[in-house]
């Protein structure tokens, strides 16, 4: 499964400032069972503006990490919370069938 989460950056600071943090709370996250990596996008027209995506093998694992209190992870999130604002956006499934577009090199007689 996927955490999504939007990232505003206050005014004064930078994306690398919440990247910093980003980072340090995922190193200590990503030890919970079932963590299977974190990522950290820009968005094209804004840099102020980032989108973060933690995966899970489980709602249920990262379930489980949210209700095991680490004071470390949470004093890195009060410390970011000076200089951005985070939306979660949701938690989604792994998709069950994906939908891709015709192979536009075919030919469509055969």
């Amino acid at each position: 499964m996927k955490y999504i989460f939007e990232v505003h950056i206050k005014e004064g600071h930078s994306a690398e400032d919440y990247a910093e943090a980003w980072v340090r709370a995922s190193e200590i996250i990503q030890r919970a069972p079932g963590a299977r990596g974190t990522e950290l996008h820009r968005k094209l027209d804004d840099p102020k503006v980032l989108i973060a995506i933690a995966h899970w093998d489980s709602k249920a694992e990262r379930d489980a990490m949210e209700s095991q209190h680490n004071p470390e992870v949470a004093a890195i999130i009060r410390a970011a919370a000076d200089f951005c604002e985070i939306r979660p956006i949701g938690e989604f499934a792994e998709p069950d069938w994906v939908v891709e577009p015709p192979n536009r090199g075919a030919d469509p007689t055969s």
